[in-house]
């Protein structure tokens, strides 16, 4: 018989990470071992400097209040979802803020001995843990971190086929390493240590690594009395001492750090102790290197009041952005993390213009992002392209409806702009009633477009047909696909203006394979990269992904990865197109940001030959895909 209570936790904790990141059979099995605590308003859950627990909590209902005793000021606040306590976990040392119960509460008390096997074993766990804990260890020390409290989700991929990091910005390590020989006293341990003002020593034999003692190895073998102050270091060092290269990312670092339960590692010339130490890394060097990073950006957001205090936080994202451009890291994983700090930019903005208005929605609704934000590629500031869809109402409520969304709209895009987000130049936002409609008008628009595919309702298609759900009712959205996909079903002739659309795209090169340029304008003589070589690339994936009736995947590259698995015929040439889309992506997003712009127009010359092969690789594939588009859908016998 299931355990009624236990599946009810389960069914809670998998709508928040990291829960939602485990295997419903192992979440299940966890939430066996759950605690459920009651706390009363004021109570105290664990105060400053207690000892740690044995478990670590989640807020099921209610909000927990995170302060410093002392000046009982309010760092944090988690409500329902959030986890904290997690010091247990990931430092053996008292807890060094109090947790208040800030109204009636109900939390979950994960045991730690039973949670840290899922932490070790699924790497998406691990990171977000290390990151929140990391992010809520507030460290007196550092202006990076003072007065503040930060922890959020973001999605974690790997940055190496063997590597997995939520963080990959390198760790910053310190080159002054204080060492000691085996034979030096205790008392000379901690002379030296003092005097130096470090918290750990290595002790080295013949210039390499044997040991390292720390001020906690002092205070429990020395302090105690275990130990004679004249007891040698080699006695009382923790051996083997554990070892890393220098070049560590910072969640790799916390990974070390957690999985041997230590505060310090040793990093040498090739990551092992038969190589001269190079440099020495502390816990305390790890939070210092996590003051802008995505849990960071993430919290920020929440607390930010007006739009203006995101537009600084967006500045931080595009460096955040600049940096994983420099490390060469993975484009599908800078897209997914820089889109989904882009949609916490949005949300922030609706559920602040929500706040500014009257009265909440009379209706639910959903915030959709159109164009290259909905299909998760906008990596630069670009301009607006969104809209609304809300539920039907009876004629009676009709105009009220319209006229409020409309103003909500206005609100938010006005919130977008503030922040950086330019308006549309052709007004193709939620603040313009063409934009802004119920369900069932939604559904008339594009049944009209499908039925009537002129050049300019192809053009809409094209960007209305790429929406992605950034707030709201997503069951709204779902039910506009369905009338989408029926429309489609039911006018298959709509695939051939769809296809002779996608076919429009300026060719991306001429004879010779040299590139095609602007011919005049403000762009003479540079490249159009985003008409010559991104859009015929989406504009074709849109219409495959399109016939094959597939829902929720409005992602270029993903769309022709899924397609590499229903068409195994054509697997290579469409993951080709996945690996050039990407590619091109990075190129724009580089060039963007060198030149402070969008990134479409380059200047060929300011490229090297490298970059010019690797771009004409990609057009090959381009050139491969519409000629498949063309035969399919059989469009040369009727253009």
């Amino acid at each position: 018989m299931k355990n009624t209570i236990s599946h009810r936790v389960a069914d809670f904790l998998k709508n928040y990470p990291p829960f939602s990141f485990l295997h419903q059979a192992d979440l299940e099995k966890l939430s066996e071992q759950i605690s459920i605590v009651y706390k009363e308003k004021d109570a105290v859950i664990f105060a400053e400097n207690e000892k740690t627990h044995d478990s670590f909590y989640v807020v099921h209902k209610g909000a927990v209040a995170l302060k410093k005793n002392q000046k009982n000021v309010v760092l944090d606040m988690c409500d329902e979802g959030d986890i904290f306590g997690l010091r247990p976990l990931l430092a053996q040392e008292n807890y060094i803020m109090e947790a208040v119960a800030h109204e009636e509460s109900i939390l979950y008390a994960i045991p730690i001995a039973v949670f840290k096997p899922y932490a070790l074993e699924n790497r998406t766990v691990g990171n977000f843990l290390i990151e929140s804990y990391a992010s809520n260890t507030r460290n007196p020390y550092s202006d990076i971190h003072k007065d503040k409290l930060y922890g959020d989700d973001l999605v974690s991929e790997s940055m190496h086929s063997e590597s997995h990091s939520f963080d990959l910005q390198p760790i910053k390590y310190s080159k002054k390493i204080v060492t000691c020989s085996p034979s030096t006293t205790a008392r000379d341990v901690a002379k030296i240590m003092n005097k130096k003002k470090v918290g750990a020593i290595l002790i080295v034999d013949e210039m390499l690594p044997i040991g390292i003692i720390t001020d906690k190895d002092l205070r429990n073998k020395i302090v105690t009395g275990d130990y004679s102050i004249l007891t040698t270091a080699e006695t009382i060092m923790t051996k083997p001492v554990v070892t890393y290269p220098k070049k560590m990312t910072v969640t790799e670092a916390q990974i070390a750090m957690m999985k041997s339960n230590i505060s310090y590692l040793c990093l040498t010339k090739d990551g092992t102790n038969n190589t001269k130490a190079v440099g020495i890394l502390s816990k305390h060097d790890v939070m210092v290197a996590l003051g802008n990073n995505p849990a960071v950006l993430i919290k920020a957001l929440k607390r930010a009041k007006k739009p203006k205090d995101i537009k600084p936080i967006r500045a931080r994202i595009m460096q955040l952005l600049q940096g994983y451009l420099d490390q060469n890291i993975p484009m599908t994983l800078i897209s997914k993390i820089i889109t989904g700090l882009n949609e916490a930019c949005t949300t922030r903005v609706i559920e602040m213009s929500i706040e500014k208005m009257s009265s909440p929605p009379p209706v639910k609704f959903a915030w959709l992002a159109l164009g290259s934000q909905g299909r998760s590629e906008q990596m630069l500031h670009t301009d607006q392209d969104n809209a609304i869809v809300y539920e039907n109402v009876s004629e009676v409520f009709r105009e009220e409806t319209k006229v409020y969304f409309l103003k909500f709209a206005a609100l938010v895009n006005k919130g977008l702009f503030e922040i950086g987000y330019d308006y549309c130049p052709a007004d193709m936002m939620a603040s313009s009633p063409k934009w802004c409609m119920s369900l069932d008008d939604w559904k008339n628009q594009v049944h009209h477009w499908i039925t009537n595919p002129g050049k300019n309702e192809v053009l809409l298609s094209f960007i209305f047909f790429d929406y992605s759900v950034t707030y709201g009712d997503a069951e709204i959205a779902n039910e506009l696909s369905d009338a989408i996909f029926e429309n489609i079903k039911a006018n298959p002739i709509f695939y051939v203006h769809l296809v002779s659309g996608a076919l429009q795209s300026p060719s991306p090169t001429g004879f010779f394979r040299q590139f095609l340029v602007e011919q005049d304008g403000a762009n003479k003589d540079n490249f159009d990269i985003k008409r010559r070589a991104l859009m015929p690339l989406t504009d074709a994936a849109r219409v495959l992904i399109l016939s094959h009736s597939v829902k929720s995947i409005s992602n270029t590259a993903e769309r022709f990865e899924k397609l590499a698995d229903l068409e195994p015929n054509n697997r290579e040439l469409y993951l080709s197109c996945s690996y050039s889309f990407k590619a091109l992506l990075k190129f724009r997003t580089k060039q963007g940001l060198l030149h402070n712009d969008s990134g479409q127009f380059i200047a060929l010359e300011s490229l090297s030959k490298m970059e010019k092969i690797k771009l004409k690789r990609t057009f090959k594939t381009i050139k491969e895909l519409q000629e498949l588009i063309t035969v399919r859908f059989n469009i040369s016998n009727i253009v």
